[in-house]
């Protein structure tokens, strides 16, 4: 099928249909332009190749039959009743904070037959947003050996140097990003990008992606990246500038609303039950030893959660989603006096969010560049107040979390990474756009990024995963 023609700008012209961008008309897809092989040979084995475009997931998987059951929320509820909340089981927390309703399933992610692109005249850009999370270099080489694949020519994938910035920063100029550049960056941490906080003049951004003849736009960022994505979607739309954006969501926190299971979580979990095993080991080999072991987590506590449940040494868990007192006689402290005349000593995980309300000036002082809230120590709190009721204990404080968030994948996480990335890809040239792309009840799917920015997602304090770990390591309320 013959493209149409392109616009007296050089540029393609934008549609108005939903999440999608461009008006070029549909194109077959036969095979890779380097390989020769199936572009799907990764995803679907047999007859089928493809993915229609009228698949959907359903977002909510199970109907609960009552409040009380593990699990279910007013979000889950109202999706039953036909009430407006809609979509999947929502943590209650996170409720009071949607604005808009959640959708009762999404558009299944893949490779479809027909494409709204021609790969030979398609220039795209990757850009890294926020903190360093494990796989940041694995989903930056999914997604140039994926564009490749689709027939990208050399020269035309253009990486954006640390964040937004790099779009309008006199300072630094976009890199060039071949199969060749990318080869063996996954065997390292970080982002060979660069990244920062914030910076997302939206204006300046869409001006260059206008100047530089920019189609595809891949942004791997967190909740504050990702409204970065956006809001450079909405001013594109606006503006009819031709370019698809398209989302990989990234949180160490694995906070993202909806999402099963961000990338780099579990190498995030694997790290960091390092770090409680060196507490056990330190906490055990003292007289009255204390392990103290802050994790990340500033709004969801899965970091601490999951390690705690992994390594099987934790006594106690402090999570942002679930209060806790610290003195009297359900307190944290009285609680940790009877491990230690039990055992001879503990060890106390605790997510960097939890127990801000228990500090002097309430621990939130604003937000940081990506809007998230920048938090006291509490880690440090907890020290200082273990050492005052525990005269005689020998106490072992170990933050790792820069140790966390910089090393290279695991095995799972890897694989995560490049099913993300080729995904995305697969998202561009189907011209789909604003959308980002994500697992939801294991299959791979696309969600509209208003969506999932709207709300954290968290940990459920009535819910199986929490209440299982409470129940392996014998942890009351503190209440």
């Amino acid at each position: 099928m013959q493209l149409q023609q392109r616009s007296c700008t050089g540029r393609t012209a934008v549609r108005n249909v939903p999440h999608r961008a461009i008006k070029l008309a549909p194109r077959p897809v036969r095979t890779s332009a380097t390989s020769g092989a199936d572009l799907t040979a990764n995803y679907i084995i047999g007859p089928v190749s493809f993915v229609s475009d009228g698949d959907r997931v359903a977002l909510n998987s199970m109907r609960f039959a009552s409040v009380d059951s593990a699990g279910a929320s007013r979000a889950s509820l109202e999706l039953q009743s036909g009430g407006k909340a809609g979509g999947i089981s929502v943590l209650e927390a996170s409720m009071d904070q949607l604005n808009m309703s959640l959708p009762p399933w999404a558009i299944r992610a893949g490779a479809r037959k027909d494409i709204y692109f021609d790969p030979t005249q398609v220039t795209a850009a990757i850009v890294t947003c926020g903190g360093l999370c494990p796989g940041l270099n694995d989903v930056v080489q999914g997604l140039v050996n994926k564009l490749t694949d689709y027939g990208v020519p050399e020269g035309k994938i253009l990486g954006i140097k640390y964040g937004f910035r790099g779009f309008y920063d006199s300072n630094v100029k976009p890199v060039v990003l071949t199969k060749r550049v990318v080869d063996g960056i996954q065997l390292q941490g970080g982002t060979i990008l660069g990244t920062s906080r914030g910076g997302a003049n939206i204006r300046e951004i869409v001006k260059r992606i206008d100047m530089w003849g920019i189609d595809m736009l891949f942004v791997v960022g967190g909740n504050g990246g990702n409204a970065g994505a956006n809001a450079i979607n909405a001013m594109c739309r606006q503006h009819d500038v031709p370019c698809t954006v398209v989302g990989v969501p990234k949180s160490i926190d694995n906070d993202i609303l909806l999402i099963d299971k961000c990338f780099g979580f579990d190498t995030a979990v694997e790290e960091s039950q390092r770090a409680l095993m060196a507490a056990k080991v330190e906490a055990s080999s003292a007289r009255k030893g204390i392990g103290l072991v802050k994790l990340m987590g500033r709004q969801s506590g899965f970091i601490a959660m999951q390690a705690s449940m992994a390594s099987g040494v934790v006594d106690a868990c402090l999570i942002p989603e679930v209060p806790f007192k610290l003195a009297g006689e359900v307190g944290l402290l009285r609680y940790l006096e009877t491990v230690i005349k039990a055992k001879g000593h503990c060890v106390v995980c605790v997510a960097e969010g939890a127990g801000q309300d228990l500090l002097e000036d309430g621990g939130l002082h604003g937000t940081d560049a990506s809007g998230n809230p920048i938090l006291k120590d509490i880690g440090a709190f907890l020290k200082d107040k273990f050492k005052a009721y525990f005269k005689d204990a020998d106490i072992k404080y170990i933050d790792p979390s820069y140790m966390i968030r910089s090393v290279s994948t695991t095995t799972n996480d890897r694989i995560y990474c490049k099913i993300l990335a080729h995904n995305a890809v697969h998202a561009a040239f189907a011209g789909l756009t604003g959308i980002t792309v994500g697992l939801v009840n294991t299959h791979y799917v696309y969600l509209p990024i208003p969506v999932i920015i709207q709300a954290p997602r968290k940990v459920d304090p009535r819910g199986k995963a929490w209440n299982r770990l409470r129940a392996a390591i014998g942890q009351p309320s503190f209440q």
